[in-house]
């Protein structure tokens, strides 16, 4: 298991916005969804393109490329072509800073 790394300060994670950070080689696409945050891995299950830049609508977003549906809380794939979740992250907020890793 990886230390926390740090994504943003809350400042530049506004309700409805994501912000993306990298633990390693993983990277972790952290969501506001009315002021609580989720974290999850920023790679649609489906072509392995990222999810930021998608959508977001309340706590759904979608893969740009394809249109596929992650659940930010769960990671849960919601609809076609994506049928695999993709992982989901811890996240916490210390002195204002964002912080998520990878704990698979």
């Amino acid at each position: 298991m990886s230390d926390w790394v740090r994504i943003c300060h809350m400042a530049e994670l506004l309700p409805g916005e994501c912000q993306t950070g990298w633990d390693g080689d993983t990277p972790i696409a952290v969501f506001n969804v009315a002021g609580e945050l989720y974290a999850i891995e920023d790679i649609c299950t489906h072509d392995g393109s990222e999810l930021t830049g998608g959508p977001i609508e309340g706590y759904e977003v979608e893969c740009p490329r394809h249109g596929a549906r992650f659940d930010v809380r769960t990671g849960a794939a919601l609809c076609p072509p994506a049928y695999e979740p993709t992982a989901k992250f811890p996240v916490k907020v210390e002195d204002g800073w964002v912080y998520s890793r990878d704990d698979r």
